[in-house]
């Protein structure tokens, strides 16, 4: 593990290799799985503020959902996440012809729409951040649904934590990432 300010970090986001392959799992970390993403708390009130204007990007199903649950749920934890569609797929999903789940939210983002691109936590992913007592633990999420993902990553030598790099920073900060980067740098020499 590695410290920095209020952070462990697992070296496995330095010894695992991954860059997502959309075209081979078709978006399946939005659809697989028994919880919404995890939100962030001062994510609430920007995904209360941007529905209408993400709304458009969605499916009918997902709007149910939204307009039932809400822009966001409790977990059984008590943790914030987004809602699901029948305790399937990420509310925010729509998907492409060929079955691609595209995030609506990004969509709507990408348009012009808005200025928030997506949940910090869908953007770090396979990276989840679990806040301990004093610290928040940084891991990686390893999921067989990901395999031609950590594939990808490999053939490009992309570290988990590289290809998470904007991620990293935006949650973290340049500070916090420039130092990543030496630990890692120590690691692997």
């Amino acid at each position: 593990m590695i410290k920095i300010d209020k952070t462990l970090i697992s070296e496995s986001i330095i010894d695992n290799d991954f860059a997502c392959n959309l075209s081979a799992c078709k978006g399946e970390c939005c659809v697989a799985g028994d919880a919404g993403a995890p939100l962030d708390q001062e994510e609430l009130s920007i995904l209360k503020d941007i529905y209408p204007k993400v709304k458009p990007y969605l499916r009918a199903e997902g709007i149910e959902a939204i307009e039932e649950q809400g822009t966001h749920i409790l977990s059984d934890f008590d943790e914030p996440e987004t809602p699901l569609v029948k305790g399937k797929e990420c509310a925010y999903v729509n998907f492409t012809d060929n079955g691609t789940a595209l995030c609506g939210i990004e969509s709507a983002y990408r348009a012009g729409e808005i200025d928030f691109k997506k949940p910090v936590s869908c953007e770090l992913y396979p990276i989840r951040v679990q806040k301990l007592s004093e610290l928040q633990a940084v891991n990686y999420d390893q999921w067989s649904i990901c395999s031609d993902a950590c594939d990808l990553g490999k053939s490009l030598e992309m570290p988990v934590y590289k290809f998470t790099k904007n991620a990293l920073i935006r949650k973290f900060g340049e500070d916090w990432y420039a130092e990543l980067e030496h630990r890692a740098t120590e690691i692997n020499s």
